[in-house]
């Protein structure tokens, strides 16, 4: 096993992309020889059917920085990030995507801003676009409701280029469609030093986009979904209680009212008061009931799942003082 001191891990998830990367790779072993890095490139081929994985065997013969993983079928970015996070032995780690728009000569002010200004991740911000308007245009109503939504003020959460302090990438999970919002899963975990830097957008040189305006539909959704799991995930009857009681006491309100109602136009002197059971606001009343009721069932049962849960006291330890390492517990 190589124990030797890795600044910088690469991390390039890649689809189709044979043409890019020997260019790429290129680049990148002149940015780190010129500045000293140590440095590996970790490229992740995530399912192609072109020659990819063939490529990246041929690069890793004549650079045996460059290390790679191949996945049988396709998985998606966040699948390749995960498994390239996992693998990464870099003090800082990098992403960039493999179809040359990101510039490896941004990649040593990244490591500055992480070594140096202390960041715990850096978001590139592609404040120059050279992509047309049906995706500019999307793209910064998805970047504005995710500034709102999660109180991260990025101008571009979607930028492939990022870098990472490597505590950072060891202590979150991509999954599903997650990739876009990296900078929300750190600061749940802890992580709250987030920086931005203005970097190059370079025009597409090979191949062509593999994402379509379907992403900013899922990325919606996905974000609706780390929101309500980043903040509820250890105490998920927080919420569903909290609804499930507020509905049931707006029941239970209802019909103390129209129980009090007909007893009240039930003296003597008073018009006949109809049934409470004749009354639209009663099945209103007893629908509230049910649904508060479910749902502050749903929360006790997502309790019992959690308590149940191996995960259910993980916990991020920032530093340790005065514990030998005998005494050191898994972070």
């Amino acid at each position: 096993m190589n124990t030797s001191k890795t600044d910088i891990s690469v991390v390039i998830p890649a689809y189709n992309e044979d043409e890019s990367l020997p260019e790429l790779c290129a680049w990148i072993d002149r940015v780190m020889q010129a500045n000293r890095f140590a440095y590996e490139v970790i490229i992740i081929d995530d399912g192609s059917t072109d020659r990819t994985w063939e490529v990246i065997k041929q690069i890793g013969e004549g650079n045996t920085a460059v290390r790679g993983i191949s996945f049988r079928r396709n998985y998606g970015k966040s699948a390749a990030l995960h498994v390239g996070f996992r693998a990464a032995r870099g003090e800082v780690v990098i992403t960039m995507d493999a179809d040359m728009q990101d510039s490896p000569d941004e990649i040593p002010a990244l490591y500055e801003m992480i070594v140096k200004d202390k960041f715990d991740m850096v978001s590139g911000w592609k404040k120059k676009r050279y992509d047309p308007l049906s995706k500019t245009i999307p793209t910064k109503l998805f970047n504005a409701a995710t500034r709102k939504v999660s109180g991260i003020y990025l101008h571009d959460f979607n930028c492939g280029l990022k870098a990472y302090r490597q505590a950072v990438v060891k202590n979150i999970e991509v999954y599903g469609e997650m990739h876009r919002y990296i900078p929300l899963l750190a600061k749940w975990v802890g992580f709250k030093k987030i920086g931005e830097k203005v970097v190059e957008h370079r025009p597409r040189k090979y191949g062509v986009t593999k994402f379509g305006l379907e992403r900013f539909i899922y990325g919606f959704l996905d974000l609706m979904s780390i929101v309500f799991v980043g903040k509820f995930r250890k105490r998920p009857m927080h919420f569903f209680g909290t609804i499930g009681l507020l509905v049931f006491l707006l029941g239970g309100g209802i019909a103390f009212f129209l129980t009090l109602e007909k007893f009240i136009k039930s003296q003597p002197g008073m018009p006949p008061p109809r049934d409470v059971v004749d009354q639209p606001l009663f099945f209103l009343a007893l629908t509230a009931a049910i649904i508060g009721t479910q749902l502050f069932l749903a929360g006790f049962l997502a309790e019992m799942i959690s308590l149940a849960s191996p995960n259910r006291n993980d916990y991020v330890i920032a530093e340790r003082s005065n514990f030998d390492a005998a005494d050191h517990v898994k972070d």
